[in-house]
């Protein structure tokens, strides 16, 4: 599926637009060079569709071009990140 990802640093999420619904990774920056992804949420009509893949994906390549730390406090976030181990050593405790 091809969407569009849009990032709202005021309200701290990215979110895309699903024909009436909305998909979103949410976020925080709980301290200086950190970023804390907190929830995913896609609605039920797109899920296993690859939705919250692309989210987080974009969430991780904006921490990684902005050199923030990441918390993986999403469940979602965590087990992508544990597939995806090009993007555990923006773990903000990795430990090599």
């Amino acid at each position: 599926m091809d969407i569009k990802i849009n990032h709202d640093k005021e309200a701290q999420e990215f979110t895309v637009q699903l024909d009436d619904d909305q998909a979103e990774l949410a976020y925080a920056l709980p301290e200086e060079e950190v970023i804390d992804f907190q929830h995913t949420f896609v609605p039920e009509d797109y899920r296993n569709e690859g939705v919250a893949n692309q989210l987080i994906e974009a969430g991780l390549n904006y921490a990684k071009e902005q050199k923030l730390k990441v918390i993986a406090s999403c469940p979602a976030v965590s087990a992508y990140v544990r597939r995806h181990k090009e993007y555990q050593p923006l773990l903000k405790n990795f430990l090599p």
